[in-house]
């Protein structure tokens, strides 16, 4: 008995080991899933990042068109992929490279608050929208590329934007309603957030 219980313990503590190895989806899979965040009609032509097997984020496919697509990364929880406007690739790449750094997101926001205000880091004069796509873990085959279930918001920044320049409340009072969130910043943004079916 004591030498199936010290078995048992031993494969107990193994299992998680192996179920918690890494798979990073072909190039193909990644840029496939990755569009899905994307208009459409933007979805062909789009500038495509994903994740090697190191874990680096590369460019996995040289887009025509003004839009950058972030494919699900393998180490995140649950399903995530995301399009933006490339006006927003300078704020973009700027976050990724403070957190690399260790940075918290109060110092990530700190800092490109900063360096929005001393021209350093340029933000998008007109506004630029993020779309994200999103879904359970258990709803994304990595080996096909099939994501069901899918839920997909809207982020569209306007630096310095505020409830008075834009009419917009500072919370929803309705389901899907735009609101603005980190208002008179160099993160301003108009959330738009659909009900969940």
């Amino acid at each position: 008995m004591k030498t199936f219980l010290s078995a048992t313990a031993v494969c107990l503590a193994v299992f998680p080991a192996f179920s918690q190895e890494v798979i990073t989806p072909s190039a193909a899979i990644q840029i496939k899933t990755a569009v899905m965040a994307a208009p459409e009609e933007k979805q062909a032509d789009a500038t495509v990042l994903g994740y090697n097997e190191k874990g680096d984020l590369v460019e996995l496919k040289k887009g025509k068109n003004e839009m950058i697509c972030i494919s699900d990364d393998p180490n995140g929880k649950g399903f995530s992929v995301s399009c933006y406007a490339s006006d927003l690739e300078p704020f973009m790449i700027r976050g990724r490279e403070l957190k690399k750094e260790g940075k918290s997101f109060q110092e990530i926001f700190d800092t490109r608050e900063a360096e929005a205000k001393n021209g350093k880091l340029k933000m998008p004069k007109e506004g630029a929208t993020l779309f994200v796509l999103s879904a359970d873990a258990e709803n994304y085959n990595t080996t096909t590329g099939d994501v069901s279930d899918t839920y997909l918001r809207y982020v569209v920044y306007l630096p310095w934007a505020t409830p008075e320049t834009t009419g917009l409340p500072l919370k929803p009072s309705a389901p899907g309603m735009p609101w603005i969130m980190d208002p008179g910043t160099h993160r301003a943004h108009i959330m738009i957030t659909p009900p969940r079916d």
